[in-house]
């Protein structure tokens, strides 16, 4: 009996060890066989970099073809916990005019700021109706067709 209990008690621990390992999520670009801090500033241009790492996740909104970005994150996710980001990395790929590599940045998790979103409301003008009003606001309102002529959609010609 004591061995029993022995085993279901050490099988009980490994099956909650096992449910606590977090869910590991890897999303974004993935180096595969060169990595974004492999480019040379001054030597690389724009199709080497095309080669070697392909095309960027996003590019800058006001200057597409000068700053490119390869951005990729971690993420870990316990069972009924929300995922939390612990490693991020965003490589900032500047060209100059001439089309080569002016500038290289790589910006982590402690770089980023965080943001709080505006949660403001604009107020909409008009009468503020209450639940019993915009209920029974129609009632009362309309009226039924007193002869066939009032009836859309039958309208006869005068010949």
């Amino acid at each position: 009996m004591l061995r029993i209990s022995l085993t279901f008690a050490a099988l009980s621990v490994a099956a909650l060890t096992v449910a606590c390992a977090p869910t590991i999520g890897q999303n974004g670009f993935q180096a595969i066989d060169a990595k974004p801090t492999d480019i040379v500033a001054g030597t690389d241009t724009r199709q080497t970099v095309l080669t070697r790492l392909g095309s960027p996740s996003t590019t800058s909104t006001f200057e597409k073809d000068t700053v490119w970005y390869y951005i990729s994150q971690t993420t870990e996710k316990y069972t009924y916990n929300r995922p939390q980001v612990t490693q991020r990395s965003v490589t900032e790929i500047t060209f100059n005019d001439a089309g080569q590599v002016a500038e290289v940045r790589t910006l982590g998790l402690d770089d980023g700021q965080r943001l709080s979103m505006n949660s403001n409301e604009t107020p909409t003008r008009g009468r503020q109706l209450t639940i019993l009003e915009q209920l029974l606001g129609n009632v009362g309102r309309g009226q039924l067709p007193r002869t066939d002529e009032d009836v859309p959609g039958q309208q006869r010609r005068d010949d």
